[in-house]
């Protein structure tokens, strides 16, 4: 179990690093990393509001509110009122909010092709479906 949490460190670690370098490499320095997850989130559920990003993210409506604010300020998102329930805002990503998770997403493919280089296709294909297995929400 030791070995496992210190390569999940490692694993984590290098994420992160790989993050940062391509938010200096497409000079996007204001956002952190948690701010870019709030990104990614968003166009991952496809327009959500406020209560079904709070419940994908697993934060309270208050915490979720103070960050969206952040991005509006910052002009990653806006909110569109909701056609069926007025009381109710989706959240959109503007175009610099799109740029943004286009670059979250290259960072990410940098870390599968670092892995895949390492591996053979059934190495690959094992690691797939283990993580698969693992992070799959049933």
């Amino acid at each position: 179990m030791e070995k496992l949490v210190e390569i999940i460190a490692k694993l984590s670690l290098e994420i992160g690093r790989m993050e940062e370098s391509a938010k200096e490499q497409f000079n996007f320095n204001e956002l952190t990393l948690t701010q870019m997850n709030y990104l990614e989130t968003i166009n991952n559920l496809h327009n959500p509001n406020m209560t079904e990003l709070a419940a994908e993210m697993k934060l309270t409506k208050p915490t979720v509110k103070v960050a969206i604010d952040k991005l509006i300020e910052k002009d990653f998102i806006y909110r569109v009122k909701s056609d069926e329930d007025r009381r109710s805002a989706h959240l959109h990503l503007t175009v610099k909010g799109k740029v943004i998770n286009h670059m979250h997403d290259f960072a990410h493919k940098q870390m599968a092709d670092r892995i895949a280089g390492k591996l053979d296709k059934t190495e690959v294909g094992l690691l797939e479906m283990l993580f698969e297995k693992v992070f799959s929400k049933s």
